[in-house]
């Protein structure tokens, strides 16, 4: 690996479906990072990706990890391929951009977060709703303790995926390929906001259920939490739930509450005043929603979190979310899945 940090970081995409555009559209808004080239399995669709962006197509993976014109992996493929390739890449001293989940099981977590400090780089997991001001917001709150004694913290992920969805693709639903359903693919970035906002949390019971898709994998699941912190909770998650709603993350203390919909504070009550209320609000707030059609996500928390990235590689700011953060919340699923 090159010891000197070149004026722009240059990116290299591995994979060129839906969320490998979400990745290219961020990196080129950041006037410090460049976007190199692409690789995919089919290199058809690598061209195809290039050809878009005005970038380098790879013949395969092995070819972008040995170029030295690339200094940052982001990978963007099936999450069961997801250990593996950021393994190569931290092998290869590269740093990584790694979709989630960080892995299917938490050995192959602890694995990488242990080559990458071997190795000197560093990878973070995309939870780019952490970097939303109203994410920050509720968080801080928290931390000051602002609700008072924490009584229940929630999440309701009620999505509709319909039969076509999966039907599209060959990895979606699978243990191999996807690991898991409605809680380790389209749950799992509510999971790390609960944790994030909330603290870690104890399953005291969990269940899973496949009810609407022939898929291999969970379509609905609920669990009962317990956090550190002494409050209670439940997770709802379901691919199942027409027409789809809003992930939803409400927090309940004995001096006020406040409920998160999707990246936005939506309300917010604290010691029996109302600071906001969105029923009452008609400005007009950007929204992310995906409960319905996943293809609906803008590229600009993505930006900020690989800006951030880009900061702790240059070493002017920590990484604000590492492979510690994309272990927990892989944990918290497999504890609920196996209850």
């Amino acid at each position: 690996m090159k010891t000197m940090i070149p004026e722009k970081l240059r990116f290299g995409i591995l994979g060129a479906g839906m969320i490998a555009n979400i990745h290219a559209q961020a990196i080129r808004t950041l006037p410090g990072a460049q976007l190199a080239g692409v690789a995919d399995a089919y290199p058809a669709a690598a061209e195809a990706f290039a050809g878009r962006y005005g970038i380098a197509a790879y013949p395969d993976y092995g070819a972008m990890l040995a170029d030295d014109a690339v200094d940052v992996i982001c990978i963007c493929t099936p999450s069961g391929l997801h250990a593996q390739q950021a393994l190569q890449a931290i092998r290869h001293r590269r740093h990584v951009v790694l979709e989630k989940p960080m892995a299917l099981t938490t050995e192959d977590a602890d694995r990488i977060a242990e080559e990458a400090r071997c190795a000197g780089v560093l990878v973070t997991v995309i939870s780019q709703l952490r970097f939303s001001e109203d994410v920050r917001t509720l968080k801080r709150l928290v931390e000051q303790n602002a609700f008072g004694r924490l009584i229940f913290c929630n999440l309701f992920m009620k999505y509709w995926r319909d039969p076509a969805y999966y039907a599209a693709s060959s990895w979606k639903g699978t243990f191999a390929l996807d690991g898991g359903g409605a809680l380790m693919n389209q749950g799992i970035h509510g999971i790390d906001l609960l944790l994030h906002i909330a603290g870690s949390a104890a399953v005291l019971k969990g269940c899973k259920r496949t009810l609407s898709h022939k898929i291999e994998v969970e379509d609905t699941a609920a669990a009962l939490l317990e956090f550190e912190n002494g409050a209670l909770g439940v997770i709802e998650a379901s691919t199942c739930t027409a027409p789809g709603f809003e992930r939803r993350i409400e927090i309940h203390g004995d001096r006020g509450c406040a409920v998160l919909v999707e990246d936005r504070l939506a309300e917010l009550t604290l010691d029996g005043e109302v600071l906001r209320d969105e029923s009452r609000r008609s400005d007009g707030q950007r929204c992310i929603n995906t409960a319905s059609d996943p293809g609906k996500l803008d590229c600009s928390l993505h930006a900020r979190q690989l800006q951030n990235m880009m900061n702790a590689i240059r070493g002017s700011e920590p990484l604000a979310v590492g492979c510690a953060d994309g272990r927990r919340a892989v944990e918290l699923i497999l504890n609920i899945c196996r209850e």
